[in-house]
């Protein structure tokens, strides 16, 4: 009888190991299946702002200088605040459209474009004095100058790139991937052309160039709005005005403000980075090596956020529809896609580093710079994968205000010091500011992996159940 016992145990064995790879295999697909459009997305609505810079740099030192001064202030000012906000939403749209509820991602919705159009007013006021402020702290008049025309035409690009930010994230919870993927495509494509006219043959100059981008937010806005006002994927969630819009503006600020904080800490870190750069010694060398290791990191960081929007969407969804389990699923693998594209990345880089300079310049001492922060930024590309992830698992659990306090810490009570203590007591330079940043990224994602480690999946799905069930009573739940 034991034989055929313990035969019997074995093939159990068997059939279970092949169920729970096919389980995280299917998963894997869940991920991929948002990450991939994602990357195209995401590297598209980049690209917008890339292109005009670098139409700019053929007017001249003074109008680059001008813009790149002018966009380092309206990131930290603007752009950073939106895109943190925005990020609310996957949270509240993902859960409610795991549990079934889908006329709150409309209702949701409709009150974050209300409450992201308010918050762009006070922003376009600062903007509009934008040369007063940087000649009080400083910087040169003319760049000043520049800086300020360019700023104050960038002003109507905020109104499209808050709704675009917050339809974007609309349509992620509902995994409606490509009407994004075609309209960032489409809106680029328009751009290029769009740019080059204003800049070179009407002569806005740089203040062409902010236009441009206003008016290809602008577009991209419009065929989303398009697409979600008659497309029948969107006809149950579709956004429409009703009187449960304004009590949803309260819950949209509680996730949002958190979210702000936890994104523009990080966002923030390198930009005062990049200004520390300017009184190394040698500061040309300095923020221009900087400037390239930021460039390529964030056109990197493209990917692993767009896998930690599967991750966000993948758990959020799962943790409304009440599938504790496959949400903490959904979280691991994302991750394990995301260090595994990181780890891929990381080694091409390195490979590379002889040559990477010569993408920016053929001046040696720069190429040879490049050479040596090589491989501390292939490094940073493997730790910024790790991050993002466990950020992205933050955003889809509702844990925002876990990831504010990380990052707090990892940034600002040591990355940051750190950064400052090598680089400008010990004299290492670029090299001990990257450092800094290197070390509070990595911090800021073990902190993350240790929250999520030890989180009470079911805890957090009867959170979520509840919040948009039970917590909502000033809501109408059909």
């Amino acid at each position: 009888m034991e034989e055929p016992l313990l035969a019997t145990a074995n093939n159990g064995l068997k059939s279970r190991v092949p169920r729970r790879w096919e389980v995280i295999a299917k998963e894997a697909k869940k991920v991929s299946y948002i990450a991939l459009p994602m990357v195209v997305t995401t590297v598209s609505q980049y690209m917008v702002r890339v292109i005009s810079m670098m139409m700019i740099g053929h007017l001249g030192e003074l109008s680059l200088s001008g813009a790149a001064i002018a966009t380092s202030l309206t990131n930290v000012t603007g752009f950073s605040l939106l895109f943190g906000m925005a990020s609310a939403l996957e949270t509240l749209c993902g859960q409610a459209y795991g549990a079934g509820q889908y006329h709150m991602l409309g209702t949701y919705t409709y009150g974050a474009i209300i409450s992201l159009l308010l918050v762009c007013i006070p922003i376009s006021i600062l903007w509009i004095f934008t040369e007063e402020l940087l000649i009080m702290i400083g910087q040169d008049p003319l760049i000043s100058h520049e800086a300020g025309i360019y700023t104050i035409w960038l002003i109507p690009t905020l109104f499209p790139y808050a709704i675009l930010q917050l339809l974007v994230r609309f349509l992620l919870a509902q995994s409606l991937l490509y009407p994004m993927l075609l309209s960032s495509v489409a809106a680029l494509v328009f751009h290029i052309p769009l740019s080059w006219v204003l800049i070179f043959k009407l002569k806005f100059g740089s203040g062409g160039a902010a236009l441009g981008i206003g008016l290809s937010y602008c577009l991209n806005v419009i065929l989303l709005g398009v697409y979600v006002k008659y497309s029948s994927s969107c006809a149950k969630t579709r956004i429409t005005f009703s009187r449960d819009v304004f009590p949803s503006i309260r819950e949209f600020f509680r996730f949002g403000i958190p979210s702000v904080v936890m994104i523009c800490l990080e966002w923030w870190s390198y930009e005062i980075a990049i200004l520390l750069s300017g009184l190394l010694p040698n500061p040309q060398l300095e923020t221009s090596v900087l400037s390239i290791c930021l460039t390529v990191s964030s056109m990197h960081y493209n990917i692993p956020y767009s896998f930690g929007t599967g991750a966000s969407t993948r758990v959020s969804n799962e943790l409304g529809a009440g599938n504790a389990q496959a949400a903490k699923l959904a979280a691991w693998v994302a991750t394990f896609l995301a260090v595994l594209e990181g780890a891929v990345a990381s080694t091409i880089l390195f490979s590379c580093r002889s040559v990477l300079g010569f993408a920016f310049g053929n001046v040696k001492e720069v190429v040879d710079y490049v050479k040596e922060l090589t491989p501390l930024l292939s490094l940073s590309i493997m730790v910024d994968c790790f991050a993002a992830m466990f950020c992205a698992v933050a955003r889809g659990t509702g844990w925002q205000h876990l990831g504010a306090y990380v990052n707090l810490g990892a940034y600002y009570l040591c990355g940051n010091p750190m950064a400052y203590v090598l680089a400008f007591v010990l004299h290492w330079r670029g090299k001990g500011l990257w450092i800094g940043l290197t070390t509070a990224s990595l911090l800021q994602g073990l902190m993350l992996m240790i929250i999520t480690f030890f989180t009470d999946w079911k805890k957090q799905t009867r959170e979520a159940r509840e919040r948009i069930f039970e917590g909502k009573p000033q809501l109408t739940v059909e």
